[in-house]
């Protein structure tokens, strides 16, 4: 092999080596790179050259890293080069429009990796081609991106974040001329567009001579007060705001969230909200929590809580590391804290999003008929049951915001109102300002909201039961299988296909009648005249949907950046059914015959969801931990088997003498 190395023993790795070794320039992955190989660490070399990572929709995430399984100086260079190409053949004013990139704060000083370093050669990348860029010079949430690219009329943009995975991850994010994530075709594009640009171009290690160029800008302060206005759009109630009694805590776990949302917080003259003093600051180590992610509810909410409880705060919002998320806790009468499922908190901002329209459309300026709401497949109806009885139009899309956000600025360019968009991953669009998540915004107009509450003497949990009773009752339960074999993902799905012969889905599961199957990987959907799917379809991932005639809807897809094996289940009452432990008991029987019938898990030897069956009511004064299933002793926030949810709710109502109302947190 070439650069005096041994060679390997196999014939393809030691190529891959050899390249890589000709490209990088970054001193700490090729020397690393070639301790591997003179230390044959063959396992480690196949992980860093087993496979090179695929630009999809959602970019790149991966561990950062030497080789091209990983995040790097050069597979960030190589990835650009691509973009760039790409974005050449499509604008023809790209050199006058340009391109935004903005960074969060990881860091991986193993491999000399960082957001703000692979941000910096994305840059020079773009101006070596003489295209000018809009460099934050600062971290910055993942919204201000897409709203830069729509702000400033940009051909693109490229955040740098793997937003709330683990530390040693990171992320290469896109946004098209839209202001939306990239869709099909344009991935593939990129794709191709990469591998015919691998060897670096004379300048793109060039990075001082970049940040000296012309085309180099620096959006951050004009952007951080043009957004700050445009939010203002979406404050009703700004007296009221500034005389709120209620104390708010906030949370942005180690990320970039903190000086955004207190910026947010006091564009709608609301009281700064205390934040976290162990979390409000940036660190890619994440010291404080297992998880970077605000959906594990309570584990990572520990600090929250006793900050809460020390200054008196009701409510407590939190980001994930890159600020587009945002999750909620609010404490209970009892002293319990409860949080909130993202299904729950789309149902509670879509009714007060809607509410505040309908204060505006008194000045008779926007029809009904034009108001639209969003959601992702695998997500809760509740905005169809508001929809339907209220009179605006509620559709559906494939899961992720990429989806959303496309279909909300073809509704805005028809001159339609798209007031809201949520996914059940904590995600919520609030404002069509940026056709994305955003958590910066959406925890301004939830602090507006629980003040607005507040003077009526109620709460969210008062509110989002009203709104159950009024639009139905939609309890859902969501979680996973992990399984790393493909072939098992493959013929798992297949026996759903072809399960009374070739070509048959399920009729019933476990007793419970199938009414309708959609297949997104085939295009299938019995409820069509026709049978085909109207959603997209795509035969690169696994997505089957089940309609039950009980009202339930069970939804099994892959996930597209982990080894997990998903499901969503919801049960969808009329209104008037009110009997919470019916429905839950209906819900629960119905997902131990999935995971029975459809998933198999002894068979396919599928391991279940770590840390799961999360209660989403935490007692106030056991805030980390709950009951051990098989000891009934305290001991964490989890429960160890997939099978004790149900014990949970017994546990509960017999220990602390209080009902479990609430059932559609995430498993």
């Amino acid at each position: 092999m070439e650069n005096g190395l041994e060679s390997t023993g196999d014939s393809r790795l030691d190529q891959a080596v050899t390249q890589w070794l000709q490209y990088d320039k970054n001193p700490k992955t090729a020397a690393a790179v070639r301790t591997m190989v003179k230390d044959r660490a063959m396992s480690e070399l196949q992980k860093c050259f087993g496979a090179c990572m695929e630009f999809g929709t959602a970019g790149l995430r991966a561990a950062m890293g030497p080789g091209v399984s990983c995040m790097n100086d050069l597979t960030i260079i190589q990835t650009t080069q691509g973009f760039c190409v790409y974005l050449e053949q499509c604008f023809t004013d790209l050199k006058q429009r340009g391109v935004v990139i903005g960074f969060d704060a990881r860091a991986h000083p193993p491999s000399g990796g960082s957001s703000k370093r692979f941000a910096c050669l994305a840059a020079s990348v773009l101006i070596s081609r003489g295209v000018p860029v809009y460099l934050f010079s600062d971290i910055t949430p993942t919204p201000y991106v897409p709203f830069t690219v729509s702000h400033l009329g940009l051909c693109a943009g490229v955040m740098v974040t793997a937003s709330h995975n683990p530390k040693q991850d990171n992320g290469y994010k896109v946004y098209w001329a839209n202001g939306a994530q990239i869709i099909p075709p344009h991935d593939k594009g990129i794709a191709a567009a990469i591998e015919q640009n691998l060897e670096p171009w004379p300048k793109s290690w060039d990075t001082d001579g970049a940040l000296q160029s012309s085309l180099l800008n620096d959006p951050y302060q004009d952007i951080h007060r043009e957004y700050c206005q445009t939010i203002q759009q979406h404050c009703f109630h700004r007296e009221l705001n500034k005389n709120t009694k209620v104390k708010v805590v906030h949370t942005s776990v180690h990320g970039v969230g903190h000086i955004f949302v207190q910026a947010a917080f006091k564009a709608f003259d609301l009281q700064p909200p205390y934040a976290v003093e162990e979390q409000k600051d940036p660190d890619p180590e994440f010291p404080t929590v297992k998880y970077p992610n605000p959906e594990e509810g309570e584990g990572v909410l520990t600090l929250s809580f006793a900050l809460a409880d020390k200054e008196g705060a009701t409510v407590i919002l939190a980001n994930d590391p890159d600020a587009d998320r945002l999750a909620i806790a609010e404490k209970q009468e009892s002293g319990q804290w409860r949080v909130f499922s993202g299904n729950e908190l789309g149902a509670l901002l879509g009714w007060w999003i809607f509410q505040c329209w309908k204060q505006q459309k008194e000045d008779g300026k926007a029809s009904i008929k034009d108001v639209y709401m969003l959601s992702s497949t695998v997500s809760s109806k509740i905005l169809r049951a508001i929809a339907v009885k209220e009179g605006f139009h509620f559709e559906e899309t494939l899961t992720g915001f990429k989806w959303m956000g496309n279909r909300a600025k073809e509704l805005l360019d028809q001159g339609k109102t798209v007031l809201f968009a949520f996914e059940e991953a904590i995600g919520y669009m609030c404002s069509p300002a940026v056709l994305d998540k955003d958590g910066v915004s959406a925890a301004a107009i939830a602090g507006e909201f629980v003040s607005y509450l507040a003077s009526k003497n109620r709460t969210l949990s008062h509110q989002l039961r009203s709104i159950y009773e009024e639009y139905g009752y939609h309890i859902s339960k969501n979680s996973y299988f992990i399984c790393h074999d493909q072939d098992t993902i493959k013929r798992l799905f297949e026996r759903l296909r072809n399960y009374d012969g070739k070509n048959s889905y399920p009729k019933e599961c476990g007793g419970f009648a199938i009414t309708a199957v959609r297949d997104l990987t085939t295009g299938y959907d019995s409820n069509q005249p026709d049978n085909k799917a109207v959603l997209p379809t795509s035969k690169s991932s696994q997505m089957i949907t089940f309609t039950f005639a009980n009202g339930g809807v069970a939804t099994m897809r892959t996930s597209g950046t982990e080894p997990k094996i998903k499901y969503y289940t919801e049960l969808c009452a009329a209104p008037g059914n009110s009997d919470l432990n019916q429905l839950k008991t209906e819900l629960d029987n119905l997902v131990d015959a999935i995971v029975e019938h459809f998933y198999q898990p002894e068979k396919n030897n599928l391991t279940p969801r770590p840390e799961k069956c999360r209660s989403n009511l935490v007692p106030h004064e056991h805030a980390s931990c709950l009951f051990h299933f098989c000891t009934f002793t305290f001991f964490s926030p989890q429960f160890c088997n997939l099978q004790c949810y149900r014990m949970k709710n017994i546990l509960y109502e017999s220990f602390f003498h209080l009902p479990f109302l609430t059932y559609s947190s995430e498993l």
